[in-house]
């Protein structure tokens, strides 16, 4: 495989200037697809029901297709599930993409022939973008290992089933496979802690270039890895030099990570999704991720202040202003129609069309109307470990207490595990709180005007989000620790965490 660089370069070179075409035109390959998603669909039960053959233009579109959640499309997705064809999408869905719902149990999300390969093009071309803006391809002579769920597969009525990141590992090309890890037995173990440990087995005496996965469980990775061998990762890895991630922001644990790599590598960060691969990072010089405006996906939008209002107006590729937060809407060629999928998203340049993920929709605080989404909460966590430099982070949550038990004004308790404490928690939580109120003026007037009191840290123990989620069987995978609920059901689960 010495030579696999070699064969690589000149077609990723290629891939790479072939999407120049698409990513200057946005706006007309946004309108290219919302048409040919009509015509295709026009004939299943959702597009008869929904007036498809008289859909001219985008106007027509809204009128005809509502905002929907996974509950509005379920009784569908449900009719997909028993047999039937041509209902959302012309056919069959090749796979079912199986995800754990917050409000709706598992969620099914349809995969279709032709979706798919949208799916692992797109994984494809991030990292042949890399390649090129790298003049090297070097790291693909080594061994790469993607930290994920089970590739296992079940059917339904002829129809695929599995997590996302399973469903993928069957659609990596033969010339990838052969440098690719964890082995096909590991990788089908479901206990994450024993998979971790297997993996960590097989693959300490490798050479690997490229580590990929959510951070938090890469974490978990690294600090096995320096348990057994009591050495940072650069001298575990001496070739490591690309970690890909996605699925959280990666600032709250970029410190540790770096950390436990002992040198400074570079990042790439993707944005898949059950429902699409919606973006990824095509630049080392900026943090702004490409937005895919011709993977059969039409997207639209809605302001995430007017998300939940009955006048919400939502908007195409045409009219997204930079620096509004949005709730991302998607149409796509899986047959998902006006399908929220649940993402805040945020454009920071116009052509090219780069956004960053700010949030959840329904992550949020505003138990006295205050609104705070997980971009202000990060944006402070990253702040206030700037500002105390020792400090490492593990993991963190955020949650309202409305009831002081202890007397005195309610407040927002800041769950947080660190595997470094700063040196002085009192200023680690005025650095927080006084970020906090600059980014949002809502929070600042509440604790000005004497309804809300600074924010209150409590320290987690060691390795205590990892037994929450262990305890909720989410423990690794595509899991990921909501960064803040407007509720008190994680923070009271993790009260017996506390240290």
């Amino acid at each position: 495989m010495k030579f696999l660089s070699l064969f690589i370069y000149p077609i990723a070179h290629l891939i790479t200037k072939l999407n120049q075409k698409w990513i200057k035109n946005p706006v007309f390959y946004q309108h290219k697809i919302r048409i040919e998603l009509i015509i295709k669909a026009k004939n299943t039960v959702f597009g008869k029901s929904n007036n498809f053959s008289n859909i001219k233009n985008y106007e027509d579109f809204k009128k005809n297709i509502p905002i929907a959640d996974y509950e509005d499309l379920k009784p569908y997705i449900e009719r997909i599930k028993n047999g039937e064809k041509n209902i959302l999408w012309h056919g069959k869905p090749l796979y079912f993409a199986k995800t754990s719902g917050t409000t709706s149990g598992t969620k099914y999300i349809p995969i279709s022939k032709e979706s798919i390969s949208y799916h692992i093009n797109s994984a494809r071309d991030a990292l042949f973008n890399f390649v090129v803006e790298k003049k090297s391809a070097k790291f693909f002579n080594k061994k790469l290992i993607f930290l994920s769920g089970s590739p296992e597969i079940e059917t339904i009525n002829g129809i695929y089933v599995g997590r996302l990141s399973g469903i993928s590992n069957h659609h990596v090309p033969k010339w990838l496979k052969k440098n690719q890890l964890p082995s096909h037995k590991i990788n089908c173990m479901e206990d994450w802690e024993s998979k971790i440990d297997a993996i960590v087995e097989e693959t300490v005496l490798e050479d690997l270039s490229l580590i990929s996965g959510i951070p938090p469980w890469v974490q978990m990775y690294f600090d096995k890895l320096e348990a057994k061998t009591g050495n940072k990762i650069k001298d575990i890895f001496p070739n490591f030099s690309l970690f890909a991630y996605g699925g959280v922001n990666f600032e709250p644990y970029r410190k540790k990570i770096f950390e436990s790599i002992g040198k400074q590598i570079d990042s790439l960060e993707t944005y898949p999704a059950s429902e699409g691969f919606i973006a990824y990072q095509n630049s080392q010089k900026d943090n702004g991720l490409l937005l895919l405006v011709n993977n059969g996906i039409f997207y639209e939008f809605i302001t995430v202040d007017s998300y939940f209002s009955e006048n919400r107006v939502r908007i195409c590729l045409n009219d997204v202003e930079i620096g509004v937060n949005y709730a991302l809407i998607i149409n796509s060629n899986a047959g998902l129609w006006g399908y929220s999928i649940g993402d805040t998203i945020k454009f920071v340049s116009l052509f090219p069309h780069k956004i960053v993920v700010t949030g959840r929709i329904k992550h949020f605080i505003s138990a006295f109307g205050e609104h705070v989404i997980a971009e202000e909460v990060e944006k402070s966590m990253q702040f206030a470990c700037s500002s105390n430099p020792e400090t490492r982070l593990s993991e963190f949550t955020v949650a309202p207490q409305v009831v002081n038990n202890q007397g005195g004004l309610p407040f927002h308790e800041w769950l947080i595990e660190f595997s470094t404490p700063p040196q002085n928690l009192e200023k680690f939580a005025k650095d927080l709180n006084d970020k906090m109120c600059e980014l949002n003026s809502y929070y600042d007037d509440l604790i000005k005007g004497n309804v809300l009191q600074n924010l209150k840290i409590t320290k987690i123990n060691t390795f205590g989000f990892v037994n929450y989620m262990k305890s909720i069987g989410k423990l690794g995978g595509q899991n990921k620790v909501p960064r803040l609920s407007n509720d008190r059901n994680i923070a009271n689960s993790l009260i017996q965490y506390i240290e």
